[in-house]
């Protein structure tokens, strides 16, 4: 299957660590020049950076809190700058917060949606006339399976990402007159280095069960499906919530 992205340019939010710095990493090995978002992991996506020009590859670490639209704005600019153009856009970074709703605030509330939501709609609002005007473009948003199935302690989350995946269908059906396409990729339970290895260790045998493969994600499952939609090979790809999930929801 060709995936080359050679001269592309991606950017990856939230791409300083884990499923984001695989993304990164392997949008990087498939010639894509990568645009490393962070809000306050600074050196874990330098790392990330380093390591993609280890392997003889070019990618440049971006700070910017992308609920900000101020901030996203000034990314954008500053990518456009180095880079030329976005070609590649994997809205990757979120901000959950496991907790009954009845125990949750509209602090909560807000953290939650401003991130997985206005997030996702500052970054597609600021790429999008360039990809228009160049007649060419690759969206794509990651969600978790709460968003489409529900699932208890997560309601803000899901309700966040739900949204961002009526966002991504819209956006599909706007922007394919102009060679865009607009996916997105719904993921089960990927173990992080942000993960709680106290909980999953105590909970582990119990959840793998829910999983018809019997294991939990890892953040290397992700990036050949991101890599595959970011390619010409998908260019009859769009609208679509694609799961890579272990079997967790088969909606």
């Amino acid at each position: 299957m060709e995936t080359n992205l050679k001269g592309k340019v991606a950017l990856v939010t939230g791409g300083g660590r884990d499923v984001g710095g695989d993304i990164a990493r392997a949008l990087a090995a498939e010639g894509a020049l990568v645009a490393v978002n962070y809000s306050r992991s600074r050196g874990e996506a330098e790392a990330v950076v380093t390591s993609i020009e280890a392997g003889d590859g070019k990618a440049k670490a971006y700070q910017a809190d992308i609920s900000d639209n101020a901030q996203v704005k000034a990314m954008i600019a500053a990518v456009t700058a180095d880079f030329g153009t976005v070609d590649i856009l994997v809205n990757n970074a979120g901000y959950v917060k496991y907790q009954r709703f009845v125990d949750s605030t509209p602090q909560d509330w807000k953290q939650q949606i401003d991130v997985c939501l206005y997030g996702a709609i500052n970054c597609c609002h600021e790429v999008a006339p360039l990809m228009i005007a160049q007649n060419s473009g690759r969206i794509i948003n990651l969600v978790g399976d709460s968003s489409r199935i529900g699932e208890a302690n997560l309601a803000l989350a899901a309700a966040a990402r739900g949204g961002t995946i009526a966002l991504g269908k819209s956006l599909a059906r706007e922007f394919g007159r102009n060679n865009v396409t607009v996916n997105t990729v719904s993921l089960g339970l990927i173990e992080t280095s942000h993960s709680d290895p106290e909980f999953l260790e105590k909970n582990r045998e119990k959840i793998v069960k829910a999983y018809p493969l019997r294991r939990i994600g890892r953040p290397e499952d992700i990036a050949p499906m991101v890599t595959f939609l970011a390619s010409e090979t998908s260019s009859w790809v769009t609208g679509q919530v694609i799961s890579v999930n272990g079997g967790f929801c088969m909606v």
